[in-house]
């Protein structure tokens, strides 16, 4: 049994399952003697009580329209990256020519992990020592290669025979 119920203090609905003693509205955390709320339906499903919770929160709106996301004005809301690094105690100039340097080049985008999973897949019959020298090529310490490796054997995603690696 599921039922739409409605908090006096806030007007917010949600939905509740079975008869518990108390519930707590979700949007003003006041807790409420169930006997005491307002059944506005009951339902058997889950379903059928969200739609009639959706149903009745439609109903609510002044005049049943969604907004335009056009027409909301969005400009001069909240702080700016620039003022946040500021009051973050961060030069705002630093982050900018990090950024900038991070552009430079071939650097790649993937994670250390991705790289180890990468060169499981491209490199032929791949040894822990291949895998090792693709990664490092990459900038990926020895030691990350290692314990992922290792890790993923364990998780069954990769297996290990006569010290070649496969991914499964």
């Amino acid at each position: 049994m599921y039922s739409v119920v409605g908090c006096r203090e806030c007007h917010a609905l949600w939905i509740v399952e079975g008869r518990p003693e108390t519930s707590r509205c979700p949007r003003c955390r006041r807790t409420h003697q169930f006997s005491k709320l307002r059944a506005f339906a009951e339902t058997d499903s889950s379903g059928a009580a969200a739609r009639v919770r959706s149903s009745m929160l439609a109903e609510r709106a002044d005049d049943g329209e969604f907004v335009d996301p056009e027409s909301i004005d969005v400009d001069g809301v909240g702080i700016d990256d620039v003022e946040y690094l500021s009051a973050s105690g961060i030069d705002p100039e630093a982050v900018s020519a990090a950024g900038d340097r991070s552009g430079d080049g071939n650097r790649s985008t993937r994670s250390r992990k991705q790289v180890v999973l990468d060169g499981l897949v491209e490199l032929d019959e791949p040894t822990e020592a291949d895998v090792v020298g693709y990664a490092s090529a990459a900038g990926v310490p020895e030691s990350y290669v290692e314990r992922t490796l290792e890790k993923l054997r364990r998780a069954g995603e990769v297996t290990r025979t006569d010290g070649v690696y496969r991914r499964l």
